[in-house]
């Protein structure tokens, strides 16, 4: 995403498109599985925070919903921190600077869309903290670069089965996760991947 000559950010996939917009908006898009997303716009036009109403598979460590704050550097931005709302006392996630508008964009990324080109390219995506789902030979699976301190390492699990966290340092620590019996490194090209952001 963005340009790797230091040019302005630019959506490179079609889903990519809630990230930027007016000064103000909200905007309102689904995940491939339906699943609400709030993204609001900061005053450069660029996301600053997003809504997720989904725990990814993963209830212990996401409430439904919960939010995360982006940081941008560098032309391209990386998830912050997660704020979980535990006790049910969801503040209002309010419009910047007055700005009454909220645009419905369709979820319209391909499974081609969001496939990994590259190891380069899950490497950068997972070290900026994305959540990814993706399936392998019929099994579901997470992995989420954004875990709260004290970790903030990279966690693999099989979605939706507490406990089943394997917990890596890094991207390439990541990539020696054994997805239904096959080193990720050797088909991170290949899987489906459901979602992700970056």
């Amino acid at each position: 995403m963005g340009s790797a000559y230091g040019g302005e950010w630019k959506p490179k996939k079609p889903d990519d498109e809630r990230f930027i917009g007016k000064p103000g908006e909200i905007k309102t898009t689904k995940d491939k599985n339906g699943n609400l997303r709030l993204t609001k716009i900061g005053e450069d036009g660029k996301a600053v925070s997003e809504r997720h109403f989904s725990d990814h598979g993963y209830p212990r460590h996401h409430s439904i919903p919960h939010n995360h704050e982006l940081v941008w550097e560098h032309n391209h931005f990386h998830w912050g921190d997660t704020k979980n709302y535990w006790d049910g006392n969801v503040p209002e996630f309010k419009q910047y600077g007055g700005n009454d508008m909220d645009t419905i964009f369709p979820a319209c990324n391909t499974l081609e869309d969001d496939r990994f080109e590259s190891i380069a390219e899950f490497k950068d995506c997972i070290g900026r903290g994305d959540e990814i789902e993706f399936e392998w030979k019929g099994v579901h699976f997470g992995m989420s670069g954004c875990q709260p301190k004290p970790e903030h390492r990279i966690m693999a699990y099989l979605w939706n089965q507490p406990d089943t966290e394997q917990y890596f340092d890094t991207p390439d620590d990541a990539l020696e996760y054994i997805v239904a019996g096959d080193r990720l490194r050797d088909i991170i090209t290949q899987i489906d991947v459901l979602s992700r952001a970056f």
